[in-house]
Order: structure tokens, then sequence, then C-alpha cells
């Protein structure tokens, strides 16, 4: 299964790593910011860490990365993942390296990080407890099943599902600022190649992404300070599941964030006005990096089978070489995101029976999904029935599949800019040779003198033009414009002539 959807960050990694260094110096003055992000570096990056923590600057050791090198074996694969511990080190600013050559761990993060594994400090960043006792206090079972309510009414929306009520404002904005979905010819939202891609991923991973998205929006639309929203992110993460939390504790951009965050299913508030709080599951196993805790707490996105050992199974979709899809699952998430490329014929207690269709593969890449996210998505979600045959997918059912976007993608649309008019020959073939050099060029005509370049390459051959007819004017020659036509009238690209 896919780990990233494509032009979209999924990985806290490449936004933090994008972050100058005063933004991270600046996170780093939370404790609970600084084990979050431990906890998500890699093995021996978390050893180095750990290594040095608490000896700089009590008692200063000068190491250089040769020094930690002697840390690893020295074999390829070892070596390799040093490489990568260092350059995540570095990119986080934690550890870098100096005028000198030796390793430095940054100040922050080093004396926060030390009160955090100390207790000591005095600071709110693990969140404030509620002192008195709840009189209904929700317990965990309640928690998951009001998280995955919450999520699981975003998916709902995006793939289409009818009776699904609007979602917040947040959430609008999120899904169709990255491009998760769009408004089709009826003003209506809907889901696009990047939102298919989202649903294959595991629940932890849709979340940061969501998250991440929202990141951005609270810092140019909303006008919230990066860092606190990041530090309420990994506090969150930070959090003990079935506790109550404090909100008279939070400032007023974290109550903010806070409602919106609970309209995503990672809090629980009584009601808008409650002084107190319950994080979900999704918010404590953010900085976990176990996404299978989620998943076991989750079970209501997909069926599951129990195999002969006894042991549970995931995978309930069976599909025959006649393009016949049965599909073992009570779930309307799954059945909802099996309508966007089959036709459902019969639904019954558990199990919906469908066809694989031309016509609804077809309305399927209409919305830019794709054939082999179509195919990843049948992989991923097969019965363990189906696992047992090689190859799992029938052959002539994949291959009927990719045949049909084939079919579809025989003509292909590029906005382009035209240039005709050429007074002769010499000048036509001179511009198009340009052109063609630099690789602009997309189709040409040499009977009719027509040729079309690429957007990026129309305002470079429209001053290769220019500079010609300027040439020429110095020259004696005298130069003129004729028209051109794009996908937009009344360009005006010159002409040499």
């Amino acid at each position: 299964m896919p780990t990233a959807v494509t032009h979209f960050k999924t990985n806290i990694y490449e936004c933090l790593e994008a972050l100058p260094k005063p933004t991270l110096d600046q996170l780093y003055k939370e404790p609970a910011t600084c084990l979050a992000i431990f906890r998500l570096l890699p093995p021996l990056a978390r050893q180095f860490v750990m290594s040095l923590l608490f000896t700089q600057p009590i008692s200063p050791v000068n190491l250089t990365q040769s020094d930690l090198r002697l840390w690893v074996k020295n074999e390829e694969e070892a070596l390799a993942k040093f490489h990568e511990a260092l350059e995540k080190l570095s990119k986080l600013s934690i550890m870098t390296t100096d005028s000198s050559g030796y390793i430095q761990m940054n100040s922050s993060f080093r004396e926060r990080f030390q009160d955090c594994l100390t207790g000591g400090g005095d600071h709110q960043s693990f969140g404030v407890s509620c002192e008195r006792p709840a009189k209904d206090k929700p317990d965990i079972a309640f928690l998951d099943k009001h998280a995955m309510k919450q999520w699981e009414e975003i998916l709902h929306f995006m793939v289409g599902t009818e009776s699904t009520r609007q979602p917040s404002a947040a959430v609008l904005k999120v899904v169709t600022r990255a491009k998760l979905m769009k408004e089709g010819k009826d003003k209506q939202l809907m889901i696009t190649n990047k939102g298919f891609q989202f649903l294959l991923q595991d629940v932890n991973t849709q979340v940061w992404a969501f998250l991440i998205q929202y990141l951005d929006i609270a810092d140019e639309l909303l006008h919230m300070n990066v860092v606190e929203v990041l530090n309420f992110f990994f506090m969150l993460g930070s959090l003990e599941l079935g506790m109550d939390y404090s909100v008279e504790a939070l400032t007023p951009t974290q109550k903010q964030l806070l409602d919106d965050l609970a309209n995503f299913g990672l809090a629980y508030r009584r009601k808008k006005g409650s002084s107190r709080y319950y994080p979900t599951r999704l918010a404590t196993t953010l900085t976990s990096g176990n996404s299978a805790v989620v998943s076991s707490a989750v079970s209501s996105n997909t069926s599951t089978t129990t195999g002969d050992d006894g042991a549970t199974e995931q995978g309930f979709i069976i599909v025959e070489t006649n393009y016949k899809l049965y599909a073992y699952t009570e779930s309307k998430l799954q059945i909802s995101v099996l309508r966007l490329f089959c036709e459902l014929q019969t639904r019954f207690a558990n199990m919906v029976y469908a066809l694989i269709t031309r016509d609804s593969v077809r309305k399927a890449l209409k919305h830019g999904i794709t054939a082999n996210q179509i195919i990843s998505y049948l992989t991923s979600h097969a019965h363990p029935q189906m696992k047992k045959q090689i190859p799992l997918l029938p052959p002539t059912v994949v291959d009927q599949i990719r045949l049909w976007e084939m079919e579809r993608n025989r003509l292909v649309a590029t906005e382009c800019h035209l240039y005709k008019e050429f007074r002769n020959q010499g000048d036509y073939e001179m511009v198009l040779r340009h052109a063609t050099n630099l690789g602009f060029v997309i189709w040409s005509n040499a009977k009719k003198r027509m040729f079309s370049v690429t957007e990026e390459g129309h305002e470079h051959v429209r001053n290769y033009i220019k500079k010609k007819i300027a040439q020429r004017k110095t020259n004696g020659g005298g130069g003129g414009e004729a028209g051109s036509g794009i996908g937009t009238p009344n360009n005006g690209s010159p002409s040499v002539r």
C-alpha cells in the first residue's frame, strides 16, 4: 500500500525539515514537542541523542562524525542508517557540526528534553489534568467510537455517501486546499486522484496528512502561530487516553484549535463550552508511529475474517475472472468507495455483490482515479482466500482495467501556445529549431508553417522572436508582428519576418 499521497505531504518530517532554524528553536522550548520529535526519529538517531544528552555541557565530550561512525558496524546497511540518522538530526537542527568539526546538540532541545525525562521545569507542556472528577466520564470504548464517527464522516463526505452531513468549514478548506476534492460541473465537490490515494493510506497517515494541511491553513488563512499549532499537535500526542484535561489551561489559539480538532475526531467535548476535553486514540497515537494500534480500534473501516489459525486477518474483497466482485463488509464507507469504480448489484446483510464494468471504471477515471489505484485498492483489501492464489487478482480483470484506462487516454489535452503566419520558410525553421533544441515544441506542421510550444516555453520563444525582429531593425531590415492563437484569443505572440 502506498505510504504517501502524491504531491501531498503526509510525513511530519517533511513539514519539520522545511521550517527555518529559529522556528525549530522555538518549538524545542516545549518538553512535549521534544519528546514527540524524539519518538519520530530513526532508532540510531535516538541512540545518538540519548548518548550525548547528559554529557553536554556538563562534561563536554568533543566528538566528530568520524567518532560516531565507530559506533556502527562497517557494513553497507549499517552505514546507510548512520548517514540517515545524522541527516535527520541535522535537518531538524537537533545535532549539528560546529566550525571545528565537533558535534553539538541544540541547547533548547537538550534542556527541554532533559526536563521531560527528569520531570524538571515549571511548564504545562503535557496538559493540565482536571482536579475534580467528571460526573459521567466517557470510557475508552466511547472515545474510540466518537473518534471514528467524526473521522469517517470526513471520509464519507469525500466518497460522496448519501445523507452525509456537511462537514465543518475547516474540513472543507483542508480537502479543497489539498486538492483531495474539487468542484464538478454542478459546483458539487467530488473526490480527486489525490483523494482516492488518500483513502488508501492507514488512519495514522491520513490524520497526519490532514493536520499538516491544516497547519498551512492556520498559518496563511487563520493567522495562527505555526509554533503554537505544532506544539498543540505534539501535546495531544503525549496525553493519556481516557484522561480528562482542562480547557482553561489552553491559550486562545489552542482553544480555537481544539474546536477544529474535535471535528476531526482527535478530541471529545460534551459541548462546545465544556471546561474539559478528552483526547481520543487518533490523537494519542500521533507520535507513536504505530498505525496498527489505531487500526485495531477502527475495525469499522474494514471487515475482518478469521483465518485457520484463529488469527484475525484484514481483507474482504473477492474478485472473479468474470468481473464479479463480492465484498464481505457492512461498512458504509467501504461500500461507498466500491461505488466509485463498481456497479453495485445486490446488498445483503454482510455482503455486497457488484460488477466491474467499462462504464463504472470510466466514471472513476473521469474523477482522476487511475487504474493502478483501483488495482492497489483491490489488492490491499483482498480477502484471505484471494491471498492463497498467485497472482492475487485475476490477470484478465487487471489487464482489462488498464486497457479501459488506455482507451480513455488515447487523446491527451495539453495547454499550449500556437505560432503561425510566418512570412517565409527560413524564419519558420529558425524559430522552430530554437524551440525544439530547448524541448518546448509539442506539435509542428512545416507545410502550414505552424507549431505549438508548451506553457513554460511560450515566453522564452516569444522573447527570442522579438530579439530577432529588433536585430533586423537595427540592421535596416524592418520587422513586424503577426497574430498567434492559443487557448485564449489575441495573445499577441509575434512572428519573425
